[in-house]
Formats: C-alpha cells, sequence, structure tokens
C-alpha cells in the first residue's frame, strides 16, 4: 500500500478545556498519512486518481476550525473519521500536536491510526 502524507499542516482554531482557552485561536499541527494505491495515478499522470493533498488539507483545516473542540484526541478522532468516510484510503494515521501547550516542552500531542470497516488493525 502507498501512503499520501501531508507533514506540519497548520492550523489556528479555538481549543482548549480551560476557560481562557476558549477566547483566542491556538495553533495545531498536524501530520497525516492516508493509505491508497498510488499505481494508477502514477501510471496515467492523472491527479483525479490520487488523493489531492492540497484538497484534504483544505478539508481538513475548514473542519477544525468549523466549531470549537476541547480535546485534541477529538481533532484527532474526528480527522480521522472524516478523512476515511470522505477520502479513498482504508487507513489514516493522524498526529496532532499542539505547541506551546507545555511550558516546557516544544510540543506536545496525540498520535492515532484508523482504519475502514472492515480492515484489520
Amino acid at each position: 500500500m502507498d501512503i499520501v502524507f501531508i507533514k506540519q499542516l497548520q492550523v489556528d482554531t479555538v481549543i482548549g478545556v480551560y476557560d481562557w482557552e476558549k477566547t483566542i485561536k491556538q495553533r495545531l499541527v498536524l501530520d497525516i498519512s492516508l493509505a491508497t494505491d498510488q499505481r494508477a495515478a502514477a501510471e496515467q499522470d492523472d491527479i483525479r486518481l490520487t488523493l489531492d493533498y492540497a484538497v484534504i488539507s483544505e478539508r481538513v483545516i475548514q473542519f477544525i476550525t468549523a466549531q470549537p473542540i476541547e480535546l485534541i484526541e477529538t481533532v484527532a478522532e474526528r480527522v480521522a473519521q472524516l478523512l476515511l468516510t470522505e477520502f479513498a484510503t482504508n487507513r489514516v494515521e493522524i498526529t496532532v500536536s499542539k505547541p506551546g501547550a507545555v511550558a516546557q516542552a516544544a510540543t506536545v500531542g496525540v498520535q492515532i491510526t484508523r482504519y475502514a470497516k472492515g480492515e484489520r488493525a
């Protein structure tokens, strides 16, 4: 299986559990990997036969910024389900980082892997 990936997609959104966080935008950084078969797209040199990372990036940004979310775990899970539902992939890996959330760390975050229904883990 081939991988289409997006590294360090930056999204400024309302995220957090504390009252003060709900009044500001904070940056999230996402790494996204989507499993797919790239052979047809490569053979025909046709973007319509692949996962268009520009379209995926725009969709993820729109989705995350549509409404406030408290947990980065929720962001990761919802983005994974969105990608599995709307795009031709059967496995996604999502890392959501929240730089600056812990003063002593460059970043903190979560990483998940999800599969389409019927696929094995």
